[in-house]
């Protein structure tokens, strides 16, 4: 119970991505759902032999650190290296609230995930990159705007790991998120 209750402040930390209909920013607990949300619609789009309801594990735990951490948005500024030290000693705690068998459980999920190796994290963190984007379209630019994002460093930052593990997602989203960019370059 007290990793539950833990889990709980998740829904207190807020997010650079604003909800499709603008009206706010979404919080951690609200993404986390909706990634998972995200890919039990779009499991055909995950690789051959992908276990979706592994998929499905990490989206749900694989923001569980920003409790402590906070969020990273994609297109800030920050010392990676200082925020994996961060996150890293949050997933020890957080986990560390659950009975040890349980809590290595959660943690190698949490790992898998962050490692970016299998083809279940690989789908999992395109996901994670290909909900922000159809808000940011939804809602006239939303982070994007805040952030002065081009095409290029969109390409970059988000691209890439859609691609690599969604990459008819990606072929969706590029050219819609080109557009909706390109817009916002013109003063749209």
């Amino acid at each position: 119970m007290s990793f539950l209750m833990e889990a709980d402040r998740l829904k207190s930390v807020n997010r650079a991505s604003r909800l499709a209909t603008g009206e706010r920013f979404e919080n951690s607990a609200e993404h986390s759902w909706h990634v998972a949300l995200f890919a039990m619609t779009l499991s055909d789009q995950a690789p051959e032999g992908c276990d979706v309801a592994r998929v499905i594990q990490m989206l749900l735990l694989h923001d569980l650190v920003e409790i402590d951490a906070g969020d990273a948005p994609v297109f800030g500024d920050h010392d990676n290296a200082a925020l994996s030290k961060a996150e890293s000693a949050a997933a020890d705690r957080i986990f560390g609230l659950l009975p040890p068998d349980q809590a290595a459980k959660f943690r190698a999920i949490w790992d898998e995930f962050e490692a970016n190796e299998t083809p279940e994290a690989q789908f999992a963190k395109s996901l994670d990159r290909f909900v922000p984007p159809n808000l940011n379209i939804a809602n006239g630019g939303g982070s994007w705007k805040d952030y002065g994002v081009g095409w290029g460093t969109f390409e970059t930052r988000v691209g890439a790991k859609i691609r690599n593990g969604a990459p008819g997602l990606w072929d969706w989203i590029a050219p819609r998120a080109k557009a909706m960019i390109d817009r916002l370059a013109r003063g749209g």
